[in-house]
């Protein structure tokens, strides 16, 4: 069993390629990710355009700085989203602070309580994006198909204890999705800034 702390050698083998210029090591993490940056960019800015900017500057500085990511502090796939979520809420702060700053409507503190909203909203896209695929499915047929623990078993084909198992623990996930954690923090410890 591979130690806790031992990042993926995908990870690893990927961040090397990086650091020594491989334009086609950068082609195959926008392949892995572009979906996961420009879903959570929109996310939090709610603008196409604005989302497709974010990706851009999401690759570019993985491009310009791939030393900036540490194999030993988590997955690969956890910086990246940690770096688009950083790069959106600046962008959302910023535009809203300048559409406050020339008389639009608002308060600071609307401000505030819409970046967490979006924050709060990515973060949960990126648990739920990221969690198990046993325990997705069983949140989708409860959510989306409006099944209960005992019909979410019969179409899994799992027991019933199974079920309740799964809807439990990734409800259990969903639910960090409101806990903040230090400024500057990824959204997957909580961060909102």
């Amino acid at each position: 069993m591979a130690k806790q702390d031992a990042p993926p050698r995908w990870d690893r083998k990927m961040q090397q390629r990086l650091s020594r210029g491989e334009a086609a090591a950068l082609g195959e993490l926008y392949d892995r990710f572009a979906s996961l940056v420009h879903g959570l960019a929109h996310r939090v800015l709610g603008d196409e355009r604005a989302a497709d900017g974010i990706t851009r500057e999401v690759f570019a500085h993985v491009w310009e700085n791939p030393d900036a990511y540490d194999p030993k502090q988590g997955p690969l796939r956890s910086w990246v989203a940690a770096l688009t979520h950083r790069l959106a809420v600046q962008r959302l702060r910023a535009t809203e602070t300048a559409a406050l700053a020339q008389g639009g409507r608002g308060t600071a503190e609307e401000l505030e309580r819409k970046v967490r909203s979006a924050s709060v909203a990515a973060r949960a896209d990126y648990i739920v994006t990221s969690m198990p695929t046993p325990l997705r499915a069983a949140l989708e047929l409860a959510y989306f198909q409006r099944r209960d623990y005992r019909q979410a078993a019969a179409d899994l084909g799992v027991t019933e204890d199974e079920a309740r198992r799964r809807l439990r623990l990734g409800l259990q996930l969903l639910s960090t999705a409101h806990e903040t954690g230090p400024a500057g923090a990824p959204p997957e410890y909580g961060g909102a800034r």
